[in-house]
């Protein structure tokens, strides 16, 4: 659960205090004050750089800066604003929504986890290996979001404010750098996970189960592998032929009960982040697009009825960009969210068996694995269906077309229904799905084209200019949301 109120979270955000307030008569060392702590634990750093980390990821509450809400979800056609289009659904976004993602990322995740890593290393002050371990997990995926939403980015200089050479204006690194070293790590994080180890607490994703944290870790890792594939396939082929064959050394999901997700509890502040802006916040302003509620109604698939409402015995969605003079006109026909995802304990999903299947389905289509890619698709559609306590009919596999490329990938968005971001980050790798003409009422920003990535925050260009430049000339392109990304096939 997520224990911390405001005033802790201040706390933690200080992290490290030192105090100096009286001498010894000899003036040589400082005092101790045991009500002031040299450093704050691990315990309580993990489950808030952890609740930072995620609820920023799954959207936040602040208006102007929902990454996923208001962003992510609907460039990929999941929802569609039905008021005030400009903030997001027209590919229009404010300073303050990649300023302040960046800044999270940072500030409350980053430098947590880096302080864990330190600290419970086997030279730090409290050595535990299960701590370290779940913390290059969660660093891990904090630099895979930043590298996917901005390209190059401070990685191997960063978060270095306060170390022993303290380094103020961080290098940025080129998106390949940072795929080798993410890679890396998780392979490191594995071998220091310890079922059986040392003990940890404050683990509020899979409450101190360091299995699944290793499950988390290779999956994670086949993940990046598969995104990276097109760029560096000789390297996915050795990691995804290293941890399928070795299941006993490199454990994946095999089920459900191995998601990774933070589950909120109904208590503020530890709701999730939907339940805080749609019902504490009462906004209303998203309903279906019609993008989604029209594949799922072409197949007849059963999941819409658990992620949509019916309006008069049907569902209808609205198209994505239309003004706010139009789109209000579909308030009373247009199908919403199901409740349950505003609900406060709603989870807030980080990964899942569906989208781990369905990877490597695409990877053994694409070559850069071994298997059976039918088997692996319907066991990823299967595990979609289970997660709305749902059947998946046994012909449904066939009825959508088969393993191919273009329906293992459309599977994928729709498994990932929730997780705007990492839909968003799928698109832009791969161009799937193929998303309908946009409707000719719509007016879109960004010269009408899908944010392919996020503009860098304007403290870089106050702070860090220099090696802004040289990363923004790593991109390839002009700092705008129409550069295209290192992966991009």
């Amino acid at each position: 659960m997520k224990i911390f109120n405001k005033i802790t979270t201040t706390i933690l955000a200080g992290a490290m205090l030192l105090t100096a307030n009286s001498c010894t008569k000899d003036f040589t060392e400082l005092n101790k004050d045991p009500n002031n702590p040299v450093a704050i634990g691990s315990q309580y750093i993990l489950p808030f750089a952890i609740e930072s980390s995620v609820d920023r990821y799954w959207g936040g509450s602040t208006r102007f800066e929902r990454l996923n809400l208001d962003g992510a979800m609907l460039w990929v056609q999941f929802l569609a604003r039905n008021i005030y289009s400009n903030e997001g659904d027209s590919y229009g976004i404010s300073p303050a929504f990649y300023n302040n993602t960046w800044k999270s990322l940072y500030n409350d995740g980053l430098v947590n986890f880096e302080r864990i890593i330190t600290q419970t290393s086997p030279e730090g002050i409290s050595p535990n290996a299960n701590y370290e371990g779940i913390a290059l997990v969660m660093r891990t995926w904090v630099y895979s979001l930043l590298a996917d939403m901005y390209g190059a980015v401070p990685y191997t200089q960063a978060v270095k404010g306060s170390a022993e050479e303290a380094i103020f204006t961080p290098a940025y690194d080129d998106m390949a750098t940072i795929y080798a070293g993410m890679l890396n790590d998780l392979k490191l994080a594995n071998e220091k996970l310890k079922v059986g180890g040392p003990a940890i607490a404050g683990d509020i994703i899979y409450n101190g189960d360091i299995l699944k944290w290793k499950k988390f870790a290779n999956s994670l890792r086949l993940r990046l592998a598969n995104r990276q594939a097109a760029k560096k396939p000789a390297e996915s082929k050795a990691i995804f032929a290293e941890i399928l064959g070795n299941p006993g050394t490199y454990p994946i999901f095999t089920s459900n009960a191995d998601n990774a997700a933070l589950v909120h509890t109904s208590t503020r502040p530890s709701n999730n982040t939907w339940n805080e802006v749609m019902v504490i916040g009462g906004r209303t302003d998203w309903s279906m697009s019609k993008t989604f509620v029209d594949k799922l109604t072409a197949v007849s698939d059963a999941r819409l009825g658990a992620i949509a409402t019916q309006v008069n015995g049907t569902y209808t969605g609205i198209p994505n960009g239309l003004p706010d003079a139009i789109a209000t006109t579909y308030l009373s026909s247009a199908s919403n969210m199901q409740d349950k995802f505003s609900d406060a304990s709603a989870p807030s999903i980080i990964m899942t068996f569906s989208e781990l299947n369905l990877i490597i389905a695409e990877a053994i289509v694409d070559g850069d694995a071994s298997g059976d890619a039918s088997e692996y698709f319907s066991k990823g559609i299967a595990a979609s269906f289970a997660q709305y306590g749902l059947s998946m009919p046994t012909d449904f596999p066939t009825t959508v077309g088969g393993a191919t490329r273009a329906n293992i990938l459309e599977q994928k968005w729709i498994a990932l229904f929730g997780q705007g971001v990492e839909a968003w980050t799928e698109f832009r790798r791969t161009g799937y799905p193929k998303m309908p003409e946009k409707d000719p009422r719509a007016i879109f920003e960004n010269d009408g084209i899908i944010p392919t990535r996020l503009p860098y925050p304007t403290t870089e260009y106050s702070l860090n200019r220099v090696s802004l430049d040289a990363g923004i000339a790593i991109n390839g392109g002009a700092d705008n949301m129409k550069t295209k990304l290192w992966w991009v096939e």
